[in-house]
């Protein structure tokens, strides 16, 4: 049976990994890999530490589209990756790679995913995740603190200068190409059985 590719959007910090999650749990008979899109910013390791803080990271252009498209494809076709691995204390790609196996549902997250029409058409089901902009600044906040080891003042600094804008120019507008909304973020319990429901049918039916 072909792979069901479940692509999941939504703005920086609106629970796009927790919404993931959950449809992953709740897939008891099904097996689920995980893709993450950041994984898949271009290297920039030529560039000064100091330079690549300054790369517009929440533009489109910042990604590796054809490796995205072409992995995706691989993991639609049933076959496995040598996912890339980005390390966001350095800004780089990381020399390292994780193997994604075949599964029987992909899940895959991003800020852009539904921007290019090429990851749209490899989606079977996709769903854009919402919440409050205070919220998402928020958990950004946090995340960014805790996991990447950023100053608040940077991460400040970037929200306003890159992220709030590319939000508004880019990932809000990609929502009306998505198959389910989930407001409230990812602790959504009514919003994760619909979609849960909405991929046992599509597996039931032989990824058609």
């Amino acid at each position: 049976m072909k792979p069901l590719i479940i692509g999941i959007a939504g703005g920086t910090g609106s629970g796009k990994s927790t919404v993931a999650r959950n449809v992953a749990a709740a897939l008891n008979d099904a097996s689920v890999a995980f893709i993450d899109m950041d994984a898949y910013y271009l290297d920039h390791s030529q560039l000064s530490l100091n330079e690549r803080r300054k790369v517009n990271w929440d533009h489109p252009n910042a990604f590796d589209w054809d490796l995205l498209i072409s992995q995706l494809g691989q993991l639609a076709g049933g076959r496995a990756i040598q996912k890339p691995v980005y390390d966001f204390v350095r800004h780089a790609r990381s020399a390292e790679t994780v193997c994604i196996p075949t599964a029987d549902v992909v899940v895959i997250d991003g800020i852009l995913l539904f921007v290019d029409a090429r990851v749209r058409e490899l989606c079977d089901v996709k769903v854009f995740v919402d919440a409050d902009a205070d919220e998402r600044l928020i958990r950004r906040i946090r995340r960014d603190m805790s996991k990447r080891g950023r100053p608040l003042a940077e991460i400040l600094e970037q929200y306003l200068a890159t992220v709030q804008p590319m939000h508004l120019e880019f990932v809000e507008p990609s929502k009306r190409y998505a198959d389910v909304i989930v407001p409230r973020g990812g602790h959504n319990p009514v919003a994760i059985e619909m979609i849960v429901a909405k991929i046992a049918r599509r597996i039931q039916a032989g990824g058609t």
